[in-house]
């Protein structure tokens, strides 16, 4: 009997966890007719907001049309702070003022394409934000960062990089980076390879 492959074990490596850890890359595998993608996984742990918004906009030199940005993690961890450098990082002008768009639902910027930053905190089930029609920015008009994303990310587009915030102390984040579509992977290979320079 052929044996029956389980996605989720299949791409768990004991060695280093799910998809990547300290730079490490799961390598896609197959088995005749199962495909699996590469997962890679970033760290990144920043000391204060401006570090914060340095690597936003780090990040925000490497998007274009199309891309989308999903940020988790507890109030007061630095998603808008993110989100600041991710606008500069695209060109939105350094004068404009962004903020979370939390009782607005959606903010939009200009700046080398359009900028959609999304906050969909306050709405309690995937129903209320597919009644609000949000959703229909993710047809690649512009780049999408949408905070509190994780909340349903069974309507989401599977082409997304998942940041995760985690607070370390007064001012230090950890921002974990996940990416398994292989457009985010690119992006996560440009970050490291920036952030090296």
């Amino acid at each position: 009997n052929r044996h029956h492959h389980d996605p989720e074990k299949d791409l768990y490596d004991p060695r280093y966890g799910w998809g990547a850890s300290g730079g490490h890359c799961w390598q896609g595998r197959r088995d005749k007719d199962f495909y699996f993608l590469k997962i890679e996984r970033v760290r990144y742990r920043t000391e204060s907001p401006e570090e914060t918004v340095g690597l936003g906009a780090t990040l925000g030199r490497l998007l274009q049309t199309g891309d989308l940005i999903v940020l988790s993690g507890e109030l007061g961890c630095g998603k808008t702070w993110f989100t600041k450098g991710i606008a500069l990082g695209v060109g939105v002008s350094p004068r404009e003022v962004v903020t979370s768009p939390s009782f607005a639902l959606m903010n939009e910027y200009e700046g080398l394409c359009t900028l959609f930053h999304m906050d969909v905190y306050r709405l309690e089930t995937h129903g209320d934000f597919l009644d609000t029609g949000l959703d229909e920015c993710f047809d690649g008009r512009g780049i999408v960062v949408m905070e509190w994303g994780d909340k349903w990310p069974e309507i989401l587009p599977e082409c997304r990089l998942n940041v995760a915030f985690s607070i370390l102390g007064e001012q230090s984040r950890e921002l974990l980076m996940t990416g398994e579509n292989p457009r985010m992977i690119e992006i996560l290979a440009g970050l490291k390879n920036q952030s090296l320079e």
